[in-house]
């Protein structure tokens, strides 16, 4: 294909030199890979930090306001619970406390099971990075050998 590299194999020169040129071919062609992956896995990290953009701050303004109404609420609805049920502050505060907390997790297991979702686009990457692994096990197994010819 036109758009691929071409492999050159020049019969000219020692044999020292060709495999002095053939390890310098295989580094460039690794550092390539590397490049090139490195590139797919910040552009999917990109992708998936914009997807998951807005339950990300779902979250944090989620932590905010549990943070700035929660003594607030929990004095109110402890006092609501010891004067319905006449029963210690203490114990009103507790099960306040606890309900609170209850309410509290269970936004942020929502939000946070949202967020996973939004990185599947790290998949491609380690797609790649297998299938460059293989090239690169395949190309250090068969190199040396002669390939064998045709019979036609």
């Amino acid at each position: 294909m036109a758009d691929q590299a071409t492999v050159r194999s020049s019969s000219n020169g020692s044999p020292e030199s060709r495999v002095v040129g053939g390890i310098a071919e295989f580094g460039n062609d690794i550092a390539t890979l590397i490049e090139l992956q490195v590139k797919l896995t910040m552009l999917d990290l990109k992708e998936g930090f914009a997807r998951a953009l807005i339950w990300m701050a779902l979250i944090v303004v989620g932590v905010a306001f549990i943070l700035g109404a929660l003594p607030v609420a929990l004095t109110g609805v402890a006092e609501l619970i010891a004067s319905a049920l006449n029963i210690r502050h203490g114990w009103a505060m507790l099960l306040t406390g606890l309900g609170f907390l209850v309410l509290a997790a269970v936004v942020v297991a929502i939000s946070a099971r949202r967020i996973g979702p939004s990185f599947s686009t790290l998949q491609r990457s380690s797609e790649e990075l297998t299938r460059n692994i293989a090239w690169i096990r395949t190309v250090l197994l068969h190199s040396g050998r002669s390939v064998p010819r045709r019979i036609r």
